[in-house]
């Protein structure tokens, strides 16, 4: 559906409208970047959009530019931007694009939809887009059928089912309180049609130009025009406040949840796991309920997560395991290994292959070598921590000096005692032993024991003698009884 020149016929631009103040979410954020799945619902239509090929897409902004704008950075050149300057309507907003888009020398076909419409998939866009070139028409226009019409504007059809306008619901008389048959705010035009927009007269009621009125414009010219009852309500729904828009996350879960279990991974109770849209996850992954999956993580392949985790923008290996109550961010996770319970991977941390990070470990910018178990209570910052490497319970990176960040080196095969404290910058040879309890602030050669205690004294007698001397400082005074 590409165009190579974007001045050939059979070449494609998206226009998304954007400009909405959206006062019914009750919320200072923009309408548009109100999030559905962690990604903003403009997204949606972003992505739908670009699924044609388009050679120009267009986001049409009002007052909320600068934050719509820094929100699409992600999409790069993909996207351009019009303004709307005074919030004139829907038909006055695409007027704003066809204006770069002449500017563009483009002659192809222009495709129109909601940035508050995330739900439309890009398949009914193809199908609209599909029945407009073959019917050879000017302007084509998506609808649907709904037994609550509600504020959408209505299709009217003349005696032989030909399409000759729309009606807003303000605007409404007679018999065409009963039509079904709703605008969907798709619409595919040729320039033909696009140049009507400068036709369209102001609605004396809003002090709008309404999109709306170029279907019937269209057919007084005498050009062709189709209205096509392409897909349901439900997808075809936008968002105008908190409720709808928590009706359409729950649809989108829906999706996104049959999606994964069809593709072969087992989600134990669907209905109470989080995942973002980012998200991916490979077959014979499996996840326990009450799990949240953030960003652009990826869950490899047999992958388990068990309950009351959250995991974002982090990498699981084939065969990672996760146990119960462990948050993870930004970190990378090897091959079969195992973190949790309770455990804290924070930004930076890299586990390698069957390594162990256990109960109550935290791991922060640091990288732990394969087979290296550090099961405990222990805090590992900002640290290079070899194969095969025992760290016991209670061991801490003593990594920040109050000024500056140290590092600390852990080399393979090393055996880390419980309860010892390294003060970095600090290395830990090969091979090396720390006895359990010790300060270490020097390096640890290879194969040495490092001991850093003070010697253990025992004091014959001193609980005996210590009982005595309480039980004196207890007396009255003077005899008296105390009271």
């Amino acid at each position: 559906m590409r165009g190579k020149d974007p001045a050939g016929k059979n070449a494609v631009a998206c226009v998304v409208l954007a400009g909405g103040l959206g006062k019914r979410m009750k919320s200072p954020l923009p309408k548009v970047l109100h999030p559905l799945l962690g990604s903003p619902m403009i997204f949606y239509a972003l992505d739908a959009a670009l699924s044609l090929n388009p050679v120009k897409t267009i986001v049409v902004t009002g007052k909320f530019h600068n934050e719509i704008e820094r929100s699409l950075a992600p999409y790069g050149g993909r996207v351009d931007f019009a303004i709307q300057e005074k919030p004139l309507g829907t038909a006055n907003a695409l007027l704003q694009a066809a204006r770069r888009l002449k500017g563009f020398f483009f002659n192809g076909s222009t495709i129109v939809l909601n940035g508050d419409s995330p739900l439309m998939t890009p398949g009914t866009l193809k199908r609209l887009v599909s029945l407009h070139r073959k019917n050879g028409n000017s302007l084509s226009l998506g609808s649907f059928i709904t037994d609550e019409p509600g504020a959408y504007g209505r299709i009217l059809r003349d005696g032989k089912g030909s399409p000759v306008g729309i009606v807003e619901k303000s605007d409404l008389s007679g018999e065409q309180i009963e039509i079904r048959e709703v605008n969907s705010g798709l619409y595919v035009l040729e320039p033909q049609a696009l140049a009507l927009l400068d036709e369209i007269p102001m609605n004396p009621n809003k002090k709008e130009y309404y999109l709306t009125d170029i279907l019937r414009l269209a057919m007084t010219r005498g050009m062709k025009a189709g209205v096509y009852p392409l897909a349901t309500e439900e997808e075809f729904a936008g968002i105008n406040n908190p409720l709808e828009l928590r009706q359409a996350e729950l649809v989108l879960r829906k999706r996104q949840t049959e999606g994964l279990v069809k593709k072969g991974v087992r989600l134990m109770e669907p209905a109470l796991v989080f995942i973002e849209s980012g998200v991916k996850i490979a077959p014979g992954a499996v996840i326990y309920p009450n799990v949240h999956l953030q960003g652009r993580t990826v869950i490899g392949k047999g992958c388990i997560i068990y309950p009351n985790v959250r995991i974002i923008d982090s990498v699981l290996r084939e065969g990672a395991v996760v146990k119960d109550s462990s948050v993870i961010e930004n970190s990378t996770i090897g091959k079969n290994a195992q973190i949790g319970p309770f455990a804290h991977l924070r930004p930076g941390a890299v586990i390698n292959p069957s390594a162990k990070i256990g109960n109550f470990v935290e791991i922060k910018n640091s990288e732990i070598g394969a087979g290296t178990k550090a099961m405990h209570l222990s805090y590992i910052g900002d640290a290079s921590v070899g194969r095969k490497v025992n760290i016991g319970a209670g061991t801490i990176t003593c990594n920040y000096d109050g000024v500056n960040k140290n590092r600390t080196v852990i080399e393979d095969g090393v055996f880390i005692g419980s309860d010892s404290q390294l003060i970095a910058p600090v290395s830990v040879k090969k091979g090396a032993y720390v006895a359990a309890g010790s300060t270490i602030n020097r390096d640890v050669p290879p194969g040495s024991l490092a001991i850093s205690r003070t010697e253990q004294k025992n004091l014959s007698g001193w609980v005996k003698n210590r009982k005595r001397k309480q039980a004196h400082e207890d007396k009255p005074a003077h005899g008296k009884k105390g009271r």
